[in-house]
């Protein structure tokens, strides 16, 4: 992919490094890139997956129409509603029936015109049996800061298929976001969705939500949450447990250096023999900072296994004390005790995609 086509600066470049996008392509098997309304490029190197922006596979497949609108309502708010009332644009993935790509697909949902409205709207269909990895950078010019983007993401996991979806935001202090999300599973499916925003914005508000219709589908939630001064990150999850021996985590990392976050999560048990765990941490490092964390959850059956917590403090001054009693500075022992926090130990995607930006 060349820069020089995309009409991109070296600054602009970098940015939109930042979000995981690789313009080589060296380590990605498909790209998307589009730029406010407007898709730039796309290409695929594996025959298992297809990608192309969503308008053009509105054409080529007829009964993608089905699909349209039903992982996320149309009418659920006025962002929904705008988006609806242009032409469909955005990425459509499939993974193909059976196909394993371990190796990541990206895209890239960049902003450069100022004032501008973004509207996405993407479709992602994992067929039966198939493994897909996403990985989706959102960010803007380097020089632009007011910005709307809207990005609705619906996701159709078939029996037995697994989809990683990893979104990265790095936005501006005046960009206001405003993602809809929604996933559907079959039996034996797993959906897993990593989220991370560590950069400035002034207004984020984002709550997917997973309907675990199949026996034994399994959906996980991982954010990681840094609200710079003068920013709200308004972020949560929801999960409809609807058929028997579903599972389902959401679990946020929350860190404030000044800003505001509200961390929400509903689990919805409807079918017995159903586990879900709702858990927040987290960590106030800057003047004015506030945490709330908005824990929901609720059995409509016998027989669903529901639960949460949720700890909200700051850095103890011992540790603080113990780093630098062994030869390490005030601001480098913080900073050591932050990067350990934010960490989730147990997930590889989350380690590989937090190890530069953290």
């Amino acid at each position: 992919m060349e820069k020089q086509k995309l009409g991109l600066s070296k600054k602009e470049v970098k940015r939109i490094e930042t979000v995981g996008f690789d313009l080589k392509e060296k380590s990605r098997c498909a790209s998307f890139f589009q730029k406010d309304n407007q898709v730039l490029y796309f290409n695929q190197k594996n025959k298992g997956i297809e990608i192309m922006p969503t308008s053009l596979a509105l054409k080529k497949y007829s009964w993608l129409k089905k699909y349209l609108w039903k992982a996320v309502e149309k009418n659920k708010d006025k962002y929904t509603k705008e988006v609806a009332k242009y032409p469909q644009e955005g990425y459509f993935i499939r993974a193909k029936k059976g196909q394993k790509v371990e190796i990541p697909i990206q895209a890239c949902l960049y902003l450069k015109k100022k004032n501008l409205h973004q509207r996405v709207h993407n479709l992602i269909i994992a067929q039966e049996g198939s493994f897909v990895n996403i990985i989706t950078g959102c960010t803007i010019d380097p020089q632009v800061s007011f910005g709307l983007h809207i990005g609705i993401s619906e996701f159709f996991v078939k029996r037995g298929a697994t989809v990683y979806f990893t979104m990265i935001h790095n936005w501006a202090k005046e960009t206001i976001v405003r993602p809809r999300t929604g996933a559907i599973l079959e039996k034996n499916s797993r959906f897993i969705s990593n989220y991370i925003c560590k950069k400035e914005a002034k207004d984020i508000q984002m709550f997917p939500v997973a309907y675990l219709q199949g026996e034994g589908a399994i959906a996980k939630f991982n954010s990681i949450l840094v609200a710079k001064r003068g920013s709200l990150l308004d972020v949560g999850a929801g999960v409809f447990l609807s058929a028997k021996k579903t599972k389902a985590e959401i679990r946020t990392k929350a860190l404030s250096e000044g800003g505001k976050i509200i961390s929400r999560g509903r689990l919805i048990g409807e079918a017995s023999e159903t586990k879900a765990h709702l858990e927040c941490q987290g960590l106030i490092v800057g003047k004015k900072g506030q945490i709330e964390a908005i824990p929901e959850i609720k059995a409509l059956t016998i027989g669903t296994d529901l639960s949460h917590e949720a700890a909200i403090g700051k850095i103890a001054q011992e540790e603080i004390d113990y780093l630098m009693a062994r030869g390490i500075s005030y601001q480098a022992a913080v900073s050591l005790i932050v990067k350990g926090f934010l960490s989730f130990q147990n997930n590889n995607f989350l380690k590989e995609f937090t190890k530069e930006i953290i």
